[in-house]
């Protein structure tokens, strides 16, 4: 199995090494348009691989598409991040630009691959993608849901101090700070809600805490995260690759459910080889939906700046 990773910035490289390290596929590209960048950090990754274990084949290359022919997923996290002074609608409209061109780049090498959307303004990205490239609904996915729902679980659990892997949470709604919904109803610890061992005062500040989880890690680190959203898009992609069939919130086209209609954002859909097998409409409270709804219309704002980008 083949990934190509578009972009190789600390998000890309971070893609790329937990796909490698965790035997996801057998080769990862890694490509960039800065010279050398995506050569370089494919051969550091490379050189881990006889302390780590993992016979995946790293390769990286500048700007050379023809490299990434017959890839299976194409991860694209190319971008820029908004700077001071920059309008919102300056930011999409370079990074669509850019997301637009590599789409359409990768398209001519690996016509039947499947698509999973990192860069941002990301529901937006995937809803581009998906409007301008002619590639089916089902195979361009946007990872929002899955990182904003491992830090959801990070949260519960530090609060807890229960183990993460035994909470079960999940986020939906668009991937920003004030789009998207943790779903406090339905987190359970061990199957047990979360509400039975946390009063609705300390699940509210989980719940803010969760929304602004992107931010927190700006301000510290000075720029964007990169481990977890590297580790959400190999847990993606490896029940893409493996056809695990495994239920992520990922940020999808709807058309329908959910009373929504073409829009990309962020419900529970199982993942397996054919990219989107399924989108699951859970039952949502009057509250939930109407956040839902609140958040559609906050992202049809943002999709509405593509303007002409859209064919």
């Amino acid at each position: 199995m083949k990934v190509t990773v578009i972009g190789a910035g600390n998000v890309g490289s971070s893609c790329a090494e937990y796909i490698a390290i965790k035997k996801i596929a057998s080769e990862v590209v890694l490509l960039d348009i800065k010279d050398g960048l995506a050569e370089g950090k494919a051969l550091d990754l490379s050189q881990t691989s006889t302390t780590l274990g993992f016979n995946s084949r790293i390769l990286g290359v500048t700007n050379d598409y023809s490299l990434t022919s017959d890839s299976d997923v194409i991860v694209i996290t190319s971008g820029i991040p908004r700077k001071p002074g920059m309008t919102r609608e300056e930011l999409i409209g370079i990074n669509a630009g850019i997301v637009k061109s590599v789409t359409n780049s990768v398209l001519k090498y690996s016509p039947n691959a499947i698509f999973v959307i990192v860069s941002n303004p990301m529901d937006t990205m995937t809803y581009l993608a998906i409007k301008s490239s002619g590639v089916p609904e089902n195979r361009i996915i946007g990872m929002g849901g899955a990182l904003d729902s491992s830090r959801f679980k990070t949260y519960l659990s530090k609060e807890l101090n229960k183990p993460a892997s035994d909470i079960d949470a999940m986020v939906i709604g668009g991937h920003g700070d004030t789009t998207m919904i943790p779903l406090t109803r339905l987190a359970t610890y061990n199957g047990i809600p979360i509400s039975h061992f946390m009063d609705i005062k300390t699940l509210e500040e989980v719940s803010a805490a969760t929304m602004v989880g992107g931010a927190t890690l700006t301000r510290l680190l000075g720029t964007s995260a990169w481990y977890a959203p590297g580790a959400s898009v190999s847990y993606l992609v490896d029940s893409i690759l493996n056809d695990q069939k495994k239920i992520i919130p990922c940020s999808v086209m709807l058309n329908g459910k959910y009373g929504l209609n073409d829009i990309c954002i962020g419900v529970p859909v199982i993942i397996g080889k054919n990219g989107v097998e399924e989108i699951i409409e859970i039952n949502l409270n009057n509250i939930e939906k109407n956040k839902l709804q609140e958040s559609a219309a906050a992202v049809k704002s943002m999709n509405s700046s593509l303007k002409n980008l859209i064919n």
